[in-house]
């Protein structure tokens, strides 16, 4: 039998399934665009987290609610056990990009199918020996009070041909799978293969090294059997409705069915590797350093091209600074293995187009823009990456560690990610230190969240015009004053005449850190004045934002912090360590910061919770802040504390936040807030005046974001709503309570709302005979008509249609449709004679294909059917290709 391609692997699947009643759906992006709580697009499950949620009863596609479906997914996964990056290349099994092959019941089968399918699949379709599998189960959990799970057992008994010793129980950590810390969860049953030849497995029992992490006996297919909803007090209940998810690696049966020692070895990534090969005049397999290097590309090439084709192009933050990562890494060995050294990555992007033209067909139709994005990403590195590789080997020398502060130069000047420096370090047998980088990027960890921020190279010294000590730290003296004299160390003018950069030999202007702004104010060098518009702490000194280099850079200088702009952003910064207290109390000890913003007029705080705040909760959190700011609590600010002791006092600490050896501590009554805050506060909470929240709303998947008001933005937006109150009053007059008066106007509105959907339907019905007479034959005996329908909505059009079947009982299909421009959504409707439903068209299969070109979907009854869309403006065009859209589907 002659080897099956993984093009031919992956289509048996499909059809396999198909067969079996499933609807073959479509890959979602690997980037999720409806779920910020994701970062990529991890498992095939993803897409159907509302069916498993209980939010929609089942999957829809072409107008039909489908209780089975199954399909190839992308997935990107760059941590986790069997997911880290700096593994991707070493081995020859991990990946960062990967298809997941997986089948899915909705309420539909169970256990039974999905056991005995799977058998089924591998064995009597496939031919894989039976004695090379072993099947594991749920052995159970105290904890859970949950047993084994004997009906797995008895079922891969009587619907497989399985021995019974490769049935193995292994508890919750292998065998139970959870899709967070709350919902659908359940035991799994994982399906291993034994690679090891036949002498080795006389040697030792293959059971023994199942789930050891041993290559040679691996997971192939992981069956989930979602039956319980894990609660928020952490104890399971009985979903009404028992679903199925299962995902086998695509890459990885490849290289089973194809009989490769590596997933790299079937011709999933042979074009890519021969590609590569080519690119670098070497051929793989033959030297295990260039196989490493080879590998990572191939591997990196496909995250990186699918997840800019799907949204994620390279950035300094969040999935965009994932892939900026991956490519990077893959670039380095390229240039430094292979001998790469001018853009490369690009080339392949064309590879890899041709390859998945036909299973993801959205890559080729980006594939200029992917290629472009790609090109100029490798560019930008490449410009700096020889310098920082030799910087590398300068600091590499006769040490056993590098140093955080050249970790983090590498980062933040030479745009090397800080596993790839590890990775390099590593492979010298170096360590590097991440206490001491990780201390430096959390110290511009809020600045590199926003635009304007340290470009690369903005902190590198080599533009600077020194006057002092180059290597001297400024010392801050804000906690005390808002004013000194002293010198300039260095300073340097900013392209394109935008101003110019400062350090000095100490300061009392408040670098931006730890959510607080910078300040500002004035420096005064003689008769100069020069505004001071932001600063920013790196490496021990202090870079102040100026609009001009002193005229004198060698006289000594006056500063001058913009005082009344400090003092409302301190009150702004207490009031939020006021607030993280009361919200504490009133919460529970699980709130926790996640994210925070302090500026001279509002505060944004992100916090850990598991649901909206109510209107009372936050009424109470709000009183409880006034009626401390009312206390006048005076500060208690101690700025060497050893952290141990902090910690035993009971002061806050952010989670994963890592602290000095002596902390300052600000406490604000020690039996209510005590916190470790490098920030700027009142001396006396009644300085505040007054705390009003403003807004509270989800900020991602168990995060809370609040904002609000103090000082003198509160008396602002005191002041605002008294001056709305006045006119509302005035409007209702001098002897009418406003109150009733906005009541009775919204009961008149919403009367007079009714008389014009009723004038509006009206005037539809009129209308309709004129619209009928509008219809085109589009077929024998079949007459189209289309039409929009302004100022409706989807009810009338639903109307219009039972209308239209009401008028012509045979040989017509109707197709209308009406926009929402503020809203930014369309609607459509489709309805269809019983003779035509005869002839093959459907009308839920009709809107289904017209709202595609809406950006929408939806369907229905065969003989009405609605949809909707969010690109109101492709309207006409839709109705436009109505009737070519009819021809072809009949």
């Amino acid at each position: 039998m002659s080897m099956k391609s993984s093009g031919q692997i992956r289509r048996e699947f499909m059809d396999f399934f198909e067969k079996k009643g499933h609807v073959i759906t479509p890959s979602a992006p690997v980037v999720p665009n409806d779920d910020p709580t994701l970062l990529f697009t991890n498992a095939g499950m993803n897409q159907f987290k509302p069916v498993f949620l209980g939010e929609e009863k089942a999957y829809q596609q072409d107008g039909k609610w489908w209780t089975r479906a199954a399909n190839t997914q992308k997935c990107i996964r760059v941590s986790g056990k069997h997911n880290d990056l700096e593994e991707v290349g070493i081995d020859t099994y991990h990946h960062t990009l990967f298809e997941m092959l997986g089948n899915w019941s909705f309420g539909d089968y169970f256990k039974k199918e999905a056991i005995g399918w799977a058998w089924e699949l591998l064995v009597d379709e496939w031919g894989l020996d039976p004695d090379r599998l072993y099947a594991t189960v749920f052995g159970g959990d105290k904890e859970d009070g949950l047993p084994v799970d004997e009906e797995a057992i008895e079922l891969w008994k009587s619907e497989t041909g399985i021995a019974h010793r490769h049935i193995l129980r292994f508890d919750k950590k292998d065998n139970f799978w959870e899709m967070g810390d709350t919902g659908p969860c359940g035991p799994c049953s994982e399906v291993h293969i034994d690679l090891r030849s036949d002498e080795d497995r006389k040697k030792q029992d293959g059971a023994e090294l199942v789930n050891a992490d041993d290559p040679r006996v691996m997971e192939i297919w992981n069956l989930v059997f979602i039956q319980f909803n894990r609660q928020h007090d952490g104890s399971l209940k009985p979903l009404p409705a028992l679903h199925v998810d299962t995902g086998m690696g695509f890459e990885r049966i490849c290289a089973v069915l194809q009989d490769k020692k590596s997933n790299y070895d079937s011709d999933v990534f042979t074009p890519l590797l021969d590609s590569i090969g080519k690119l670098a005049g070497r051929t793989y397999g033959k030297e295990y350093k260039t196989d490493v290097a080879m590998r990572v590309i191939a591997d990196h090439i496909r995250a990186v091209s699918f997840g800019i084709a799907d949204g994620a192009s390279p950035a300094n933050d969040g999935r965009g600074y994932v892939i900026r990562r991956i490519l990077r890494r893959a670039v380095r060995y390229g240039w430094d293995v292979l001998g790469l050294r001018s853009p490369f990555m690009f080339k392949l992007v064309e590879v890899l187009c041709r390859q998945f033209k036909d299973v993801f067909p959205e890559l080729d139709a980006q594939q200029d823009y992917v290629t472009s994005v790609i090109r100029a990403e490798e560019e930008s590195f490449l410009n700096t990456l020889g310098q920082g590789i030799t910087l590398f080997e300068q600091v590499a020398r006769n040490t056993d560690t590098i140093s955080g502060d050249d970790v983090f130069k590498l980062h933040d000047t030479y745009g090397f990610p800080v596993d790839l420096t590890r990775l390099m370090a590593r492979e010298r047998g170096l360590s590097i230190d991440e206490a001491r980088f990780a201390e430096l990027m959390n110290e511009q960890k809020e600045r590199a969240r926003g635009a304007g921020k340290f470009a690369a190279g903005e902190a590198d010294t080599k533009d600077w015009q020194w006057i002092g000590d180059p290597d001297q730290e400024t010392e801050f003296i804000g906690y005390d004053s808002l004013r000194c004299e002293t010198t300039i160390l260095g300073f340097r003018s900013l392209e394109d005449g935008k101003g110019a950069q400062l350090i000095l030999a100490e300061t009392p202007f408040y670098a931006e850190s730890g959510g607080q702004v910078g300040d500002t104010g004035l420096i005064i060098s003689g008769n100069q004045k020069i505004e001071v518009t932001d600063v920013r702490k790196k490496d021990g000194r202090y870079v102040h934002y100026v609009n001009a280099v002193p005229e004198n850079p060698k006289s000594v200088c006056k500063l001058e912090v913009h005082a009344s702009k400090r003092r409302e952003t301190q009150k702004h910064h207490t009031a939020t360590h006021l607030m993280h207290a009361a919200l504490r109390e009133e919460l529970g000890s699980h709130v926790a910061q996640k994210g925070s913003l302090v500026t001279h007029d509002r505060l944004r705080f992100d916090f850990s919770h598991f649901e909206a705040l109510s209107q009372e909760q936050l009424d109470r959190i709000e009183r409880r802040v006034n009626e401390k700011i009312q206390e006048n609590i005076p500060l208690q600010e101690e700025r060497s504390v050893p952290i141990d002791e902090a910690r035993q006092r009971g002061a806050m600490m952010l989670f994963g936040e890592k602290y000095g050896d002596k902390v300052r501590v600000v406490t604000f009554d020690p039996d209510f807030s005590v916190e470790l805050c490098g920030g700027t506060h009142v001396m006396a909470t009644g300085e505040i005046g007054y705390f009003r929240f403003v807004s509270e709303a989800s900020a991602a998947s168990g995060i809370r974001r609040v904002e609000a008001v103090t000082g003198k933005a509160a008396d602002a937006l005191l002041r605002s709503e008294k001056a709305r109150l006045r006119e509302i009053a005035a409007e209702a007059g001098a002897n009418r309570d406003p109150v009733e008066y906005l009541r009775s106007i919204n009961t008149e509105r919403k009367q007079l709302e009714k008389q014009l959907k009723e004038f509006q339907m009206k005037a539809a019905a009129t209308g309709l005979d004129a619209l009928m007479e509008t219809g085109t034959e589009i077929a024998d005996g079949i007459t189209l008509v289309t039409g929009e329908i302004e100022h409706s909505d989807m009810n009338q059009l639903k109307q219009l249609g039972y209308d239209i079947l009401n008028r012509k009982k045979n040989g017509t299909i109707a197709l209308l449709g009406t926009t929402d421009t503020e809203q930014g959504k369309v609607y459509l409707m489709a309805c269809v004679t019983e003779d035509v439903i005869g002839k093959g068209l459907k009308a839920g299969a009709l809107v289904g294909r017209v709202a595609k070109l809406v950006g929408g979907g939806g369907g229905g009854q065969p003989n009405l059917a609605t949809a909707g869309g969010r690109e109101p403006e492709k309207l006409p065009e839709a109705l436009g290709k109505a009737a070519e859209i009819i021809r072809s589907m009949l």
